[in-house]
């Protein structure tokens, strides 16, 4: 990062009174599962004075020690498990009011390249992004992916990002102690973290941004297009030549991170043929949810439809609407019509096949398209513009 005024004296910030209870507040509203101590959010909360002002008294006096994150593995579509490190409550706690403290000050730095995990960007501006610079005549992409970043990010070289804003000896033990805090798996016991940023953290998503801000920083010198969202990007570049000289840039900038590409995953593409992005692909003058996203789609869908669920057909819709609503709405900015038009009839075709296992319903009487909206449920057509 450029060298730019430094904050001397963050940690009173992070355990103020205030901050700690509005961190709590947003630990709560995100829920999820308690870490290896077994503390739920309903438990945390029985004592919420109590445990707080024990958070603030540990941290006034620097000596905060965190509890080894739990290690889980959520499948992969391609059959490989991703891992994930479940924090207890109480250190989720003091890691949001840390990034509470922090994250303005890196964000007056970030990139305007960055859209991951940040307040006010999200994918849709990403998407935009990129068909905004396609338009301008970048039709070469280099499609890359980096190899396990979250498990491979270097703490030695992200603290001297962090510390390039901040000097607070005390905020940068407690973002170390983060890191290094020990991983449970299961079965196997306690181990040391000496690299990596374990998904599943508060604070990672923002951690990892500051760790990649540097290659947004070195790029754009170079000159480059990149559109990144957290660790997945793409450098969008005017002719097979550009992308090529792009991609070995990207390598020595990621070497100096002590990252690498996935050679298996990463290519160089014209957009013509169509580029995958966070869920779409992309092609000149247009773009369609990929593929996978409709198989996950209609997969979620087969789940809450099964014939065999011990529920009734309103029951059913109801556990639908959210499914529909949120893959709707994320995916209305496509070229999406006929498509969501052909989705609605599957699925009420999923809806007619549930009714007639259970046979709730008067056989007599049709389950017509007005007798399902009329049981609430909800289209992908209604989602998009008139």
């Amino acid at each position: 990062m450029s060298k730019k005024k430094k904050f001397h004296s963050l940690i009173d910030k992070v355990w103020n009174w205030r901050n700690l209870n509005e961190a709590w507040a947003k630990v709560k509203s995100n829920k999820g599962a308690g870490g290896i101590d077994e503390v739920s959010i309903a438990e945390f909360e029985r004592n919420r004075e109590q445990n707080l002002n024990e958070i603030q008294r540990l941290l006034r006096q620097d000596r905060y020690k965190p509890n080894p994150v739990k290690r889980v593995y959520i499948p992969k579509p391609d059959g490989k498990q991703r891992p994930l490190g479940i924090p207890t409550i109480r250190d989720r706690v003091v890691q949001q009011a840390l990034k509470n403290v922090i994250e303005p000050i890196f964000e007056a730095e970030f990139s305007d390249s960055s859209f991951g995990y940040r307040p006010g960007k999200n994918a849709k501006q990403a998407i935009e992004r990129i068909e905004e610079v396609r338009d301008e005549g970048h039709e070469w992409v280099v499609d890359a992916d980096i190899k396990a970043f979250f498990d491979t990010v270097n703490h030695e070289k992200l603290i001297d990002e962090v510390a390039e804003r901040i000097s607070d000896g005390r905020v940068l033990r407690l973002i170390r102690s983060f890191l290094e805090a020990d991983i449970m798996e299961q079965g196997q016991g306690l181990a040391r973290n000496v690299i990596g940023t374990p998904q599943g953290g508060v604070i990672s998503p923002l951690l990892a941004n500051i760790c990649l801000h540097y290659f947004d920083e070195r790029m754009a010198e170079l000159g480059y297009e990149v559109v990144r969202y957290a660790d997945d990007f793409i450098v969008l570049c005017g002719s097979e030549e550009e992308a090529r000289g792009a991609l070995s840039q990207v390598k020595r900038v990621l070497r100096e991170l002590e990252l690498t590409l996935h050679s298996e995953k990463t290519s160089l593409k014209n957009i013509r043929e169509g580029v995958d992005f966070l869920g779409f692909t992309v092609y000149i003058g247009h773009k369609v949810p990929r593929k996978e996203a409709v198989r996950k789609y209609k997969d979620a869908v087969r789940r809450v439809t099964r014939r065999n669920l011990p529920i009734n057909l309103e029951m059913v819709i109801q556990r639908l609407n959210p499914i529909v609503i949120g893959w709707g709405n994320y995916y209305r900015i496509a070229s999406v019509k006929s498509l969501y038009k052909s989705l609605d009839g599957w699925t009420r075709m999923r809806l007619r096949a549930f009714k007639e296992k259970k046979k709730s319903y008067n056989s007599n009487r049709r389950i017509t398209n007005v007798f399902l909206s009329n049981l609430g449920l909800k289209s992908l057509s209604s989602l998009l513009n008139p």
